[in-house]
């Protein structure tokens, strides 16, 4: 899967196996990265020459091949991909060298426009189709139908209807579609933090991350396991594709799990869990951070600050949820490997902290990036274990793409969901449906957005999810009284956590496949592990402190009862604290998680009670006779 043989020993793969890298495939590649670094550091681009470029690259890259599904009896011939990336190329390109006189003739478009926009739009939604499958098509789809068939829709859904030209105007020959905030994220940020990550791996970045988790909890209970949550956590808030970081990192870990002592399906659970979570993790949040800021034009720091706390709290649960399950089978503390060889790697952190650096002094995301991209270079070639060769650089270059290519077709494609959002006013009318439904009932709307926000992620990329459900779901909450932040950090968790939610959790179908375990029960492991996603969002909508909003005291206190919260879930979900628990008192530590959402003392006080009393109280440390946790390991060691 991961092309082991031209690694480099403890090296990670980073993102998918693509095609032979043929030079054509290198070219393009290599003329990606020329222009994004060029356009990031030396002269910046406006928006309709930056985006329409990057997208024709990207789309040359998926048409041939480069980071796009791939399914035995669904290959197409060599000479539709031609014609479909010849298509795009030009349409993109005929935007570029027409953009002046397209400004000068804004609502009076020629047919040579409108044919170029109809192929754009048609090719956008096969890229699409080719990248991520067919759950945003059919959204994107749905969304023009819709702008068509506005007179004969019923109620609130009604509108007066638009024709093709006035899409096409719309989609095409506007910011407002294809071009737009989606696409220029794609374009300015996540194609160079893809590059960068590519690029640290191939010197060894991946395993010096793996050794600095190791070193952190590989001495522990579970260890292995726990060391995979922090890996995922560091590689996920790069990567920013769940799927990718389960088939990198999980690659390694989910061995090492199952070695020692946890069963296929729970390490595979632990990975996807943990994959999911890194797109959480600040500061990158797999660019989630950037897209949000840019949405929502709050300062990138306060976004990233913002997130902390919360993404702390999942990654707790996560842990303890490890810890109890590794008590529950009576597995004990490792040794932790020796990662002496890997430490010898340690300047690779030089540019991780350039780009905290940069960003902390308010410097752009994209000049953040560029700099990462340079220093990254610099201290690879620092030294001659983390030197790289013209291979391992080729290899780098077509890792950027292959990881940049999935967002920027779904990038486009929510495009055109945001434009017909925009052109036909349904984002009002469906916040103002969840405002009718809910009668006003806060609790109840954020229901409707979680499940709403959970059905329309599933499938899509979280950069697509989000884009999509922020102008569909954050205006009820935004109306309904929710800080325009907390709106849209509880709206991107659960587009975050539809990775693991079933019947579609990509990531823990990606999981179970390097696990050799079934999907479905590994899906639903990874969703109980994932269970502070769903709890989390609820906690800092009701406690804003958990976003840093409010005093220091307050900030502390329902930080600490957040985490007393989250252990308790942990508890609950595993059935096991400091011995197996039956179901009351599992329903009694589910009742302390609840309890302890709201920051309300008294509530405080019933879920301390709770919690005490569910998990503490008469309580014993293992898991029972030594003869019992021997025989429960090794069914988890044999399954």
């Amino acid at each position: 899967m991961n092309e082991p043989e031209s690694l480099e020993e403890g090296q990670i793969a980073f993102g998918h196996d693509g095609p032979r890298l043929t030079p054509l495939v290198l070219l393009v590649a290599a003329l990606a990265a020329l222009f994004h670094l060029y356009g990031a550091g030396v002269s910046p681009f406006t928006a309709l020459v930056q985006r329409p470029i990057h997208l024709a690259l990207m789309a040359a890259l998926a048409f041939m091949g480069v980071g796009v599904r791939s399914r035995p009896g669904s290959r197409v011939g060599w000479g539709f991909n031609v014609t479909v990336a010849t298509l795009v190329v030009l349409s993109c390109l005929y935007l570029v060298s027409e953009n002046e006189a397209l400004v000068a003739r804004s609502g009076d478009p020629t047919i040579l426009d409108l044919i170029a926009g109809a192929v754009t739009v048609v090719c956008v939604l096969l890229l699409a189709k080719r990248a991520t499958g067919w759950g945003l098509v059919v959204v994107c789809i749905g969304a023009l139908l819709y702008a068509l068939a506005g007179p004969w829709l019923p109620g609130i859904l009604a509108h007066r209807g638009y024709g093709p030209q006035r899409l096409i105007e719309q989609l095409y020959l506007s910011t407002e579609g294809i071009w737009g905030v989606p696409l220029g994220v794609s374009a300015d940020f996540v194609y160079l933090f893809v590059l960068f990550g590519a690029f640290l791996d191939v010197a060894g970045g991946g395993a010096l991350l793996i050794g600095l988790a190791d070193r952190i909890a590989g001495r522990t209970r579970g260890g292995p396991a726990k060391t995979a949550a922090v890996a995922s956590a560091f590689m996920g808030s790069l990567s920013g594709s769940a799927v990718a970081n389960v088939v990198t990192t999980g690659t390694f870990t989910i061995p090492l799990m199952r070695r020692s002592g946890f069963k296929p399906f729970f390490a595979g659970a632990i990975e996807a869990a943990a994959s999911t979570g890194g797109q959480l993790m600040p500061p990158v949040m797999g660019a989630g951070a950037f897209i949000l800021a840019t949405w929502t034009n709050i300062p990138y720091g306060r976004v990233a600050l913002a997130a902390a706390i919360p993404a702390v709290l999942y990654y707790t649960a996560l842990l303890w949820a490890i810890h109890f399950r590794a008590c529950q089978v009576g597995l004990s503390p490792s040794h932790g490997r020796q990662v002496r060889e890997v430490m010898s790697k340690i300047h690779l952190l030089v540019p991780v902290g350039v780009i905290v650096l940069l960003l902390a002094q308010g410097r752009s995301p994209m000049r953040a990036a560029f700099w990462g991209v340079v220093s990254s270079v610099v201290v690879a070639f620092a030294r001659a274990s983390t030197r790289p060769n013209w291979r391992q650089i080729a290899r780098s270059l077509r890792a950027g793409a292959h990881g940049s290519v999935q967002v920027a077709a779904a990038c486009a494609a929510a495009g055109i969901v945001v434009g017909v959002a925009s052109l036909t006013g349904i984002g009002l009318r469906m916040s103002e449906l969840i405002v009718v439904v809910s009668q006003g009932n806060l609790l109840v709307a954020l229901v409707l957005t979680a499940l709403g926000s959970i059905v329309l992620g599933m499938g899509l990329p979280t950069t697509a999810a989000y884009v999509v459900l922020a102008a569909l779901g954050a205006p009820a909450l935004v109306e309904l009284g929710v800080p325009l932040l907390g709106a849209h950090l509880f709206i991107f968790y659960f587009g975050c956590i539809s990775n693991v939610t079933p019947p579609v959790s990509l990531a823990a179908y990606a999981a179970a496949g390097i696990a050799d375990s079934p999907p479905l029960k590994t899906a639903w492991t990874a969703m109980g592990l994932a269970s502070a996603g769903f709890l989390v969002p609820f906690m800092f909508i009701y406690a804003p402190p958990l976003l840093l909003e409010g005093t220091v005291v307050e900030i502390v206190r329902t930080s600490l009862t957040g985490i007393l919260g989250v252990v308790a879930l942990a508890g609950a979900v595993i059935g096991y604290v400091r011995a197996p628990l039956g179901p009351l008192r599992r329903l009694m530590l589910g009742g302390a998680a609840l309890a302890l959402i709201n920051p309300d003392v008294v509530w405080d006080a019933v879920g301390l009670g709770l919690f005490v009393a569910g998990g503490l109280v008469d309580g014993s440390d293992g898991p029972g006779s030594p003869a019992d946790r021997e025989q429960t390991r090794a069914e988890g060691v044999h399954a």
